[in-house]
C-alpha cells in the first residue's frame, strides 16, 4: 500500500476528510493529501500511503489546472457558492472581445489578494478561523502573492450572467480570488459557483477514481516510482543498494546519470532513494524509502 492513488473529490467534504475516510481502510499506514481543494470543489486529489508521504516535497510544486463557472452580480464573503451573500451588483453586457481581453489581462505572472477565507496564518492562527469568528470584512485582507496563471481561457456560460473558464497556473493561485478579480474587471462583482481541478502536477483526472471505489478497494495505487515520471533512474546491485539502505551515498559515486541534479535509484524495480547530484561523480540522498513488505 505504498504509494499514490488519485481521487476524484466529490463536493461537499473536507480534503481533509478524505484522507480520514481512507486512512480509515489502509491503517496503520500513513496518509496524507497533495493540494487542498475547499469543500465545494470536485477533481484531482492525490492521496499519498504509507512510504507514498515522502514523496509530498518532491510533488507539491507542480502546476494545476482547474475549470471552473463564475456567478456574475453576486459576492459571498468566501468568494465561493457556499458563503454568506455581501453586495450585489448589475452585470453590464459582455460580448467575447471583452472576455478574451480580461482572459489576456489575468494571464502571466500577477499580483493577488487571497481570499479571507484561506488556510493563510496570521499571528500562527489561519485566516479562515478568524473569519469565523466575526465579520470577515473586518479583517484585513491577507498579503498580496504573485501568481503565474500560464493559460487563461474566458468563455460566456450557459446564463448571461455566468462564465465559464480554464486555467492552467502555479501552485497557491486562488480561483476563488481569480473569480472574483474578473468579475471586478468587467466592471461588477462575481464567486466562485463551481470548480474542478483536472489536473495537478503530472496527476490527470483521467487517472482518477471515486472515493467510493477507492474505499471499495478498486482505485489504482501509483507506485513510488511511477509516482517520478520525470527524473532519471540509475539501477544499482546488491551491494550499493544495501549501502544505500543504511543512508550511505558513497555506492553512487562514478556512476551518477549524466546531466540529472535529481535522479531516482532503482533495485529490481523498486524505488531505494531520491538522490541529488552533488558534483560530477558524487551524490546525496534526498530521502530514502523503505522497502516494501
Amino acid at each position: 500500500m505504498d504509494g499514490i492513488i488519485i481521487i476524484d473529490k466529490p463536493s461537499g467534504i473536507t480534503s481533509t476528510e478524505v484522507v480520514r475516510r481512507i486512512k480509515a481502510k489502509v491503517k496503520p499506514a500513513r496518509v496524507g493529501h497533495l493540494g487542498t481543494l475547499d469543500p465545494f470543489a470536485t477533481g484531482v486529489l492525490p492521496i499519498m500511503i504509507g512510504e507514498g508521504t515522502k514523496l509530498a516535497p518532491m510533488l507539491e510544486g507542480g502546476e494545476k489546472v482547474y475549470e471552473g463557472i463564475v456567478k456574475l452580480g453576486v459576492e459571498t464573503d468566501t468568494l465561493d457558492r457556499d458563503g454568506n451573500v455581501i453586495r450585489e451588483a448589475p452585470v453590464p453586457s459582455i460580448d467575447d472581445a471583452r472576455l478574451h481581453q480580461v482572459a489576456r489581462q489575468f494571464t502571466g505572472k500577477i499580483d493577488q489578494v487571497p481570499p479571507v477565507f484561506s488556510a493563510i496564518k496570521r499571528e500562527g492562527v489561519r485566516m479562515y478561523k478568524l473569519a469565523r469568528k466575526g465579520n470577515p470584512e473586518d479583517l484585513a485582507p491577507p498579503p498580496v502573492r504573485t501568481v503565474d496563471i500560464k493559460q487563461l481561457s474566458v468563455l460566456q456560460g450557459d446564463a448571461a450572467d455566468e462564465l465559464r473558464f480554464i486555467a492552467t497556473c502555479s501552485p497557491g493561485t486562488y480561483a476563488r480570488a481569480l473569480a472574483r478579480d474578473i468579475g471586478v474587471a468587467l466592471g461588477t462583482v462575481a464567486h466562485l459557483k463551481e470548480l474542478r481541478r483536472t489536473r495537478s502536477g503530472s496527476f490527470a483526472i483521467a487517472e482518477a477514481t471515486s472515493l467510493d471505489d477507492a474505499l471499495s478497494g478498486a482505485g489504482r495505487i501509483i507506485g513510488l516510482r511511477e509516482a517520478l515520471p520525470n527524473l532519471a533512474e540509475l539501477d544499482v546491485d546488491d551491494a550499493a543498494e544495501k549501502l544505500l539502505r543504511n543512508g550511505d551515498p558513497r555506492a553512487l559515486e562514478g556512476q551518477l546519470p549524466a546531466g540529472s541534479e535529481m535522479f531516482k535509484v532503482i533495485h529490481h524495480g523498486e524505488l531505494v532513494a531520491v538522490a541529488k547530484a552533488t558534483s560530477r561523480v558524487t551524490a546525496i540522498i534526498v530521502r530514502g524509502f523503505n522497502p516494501s513488505s
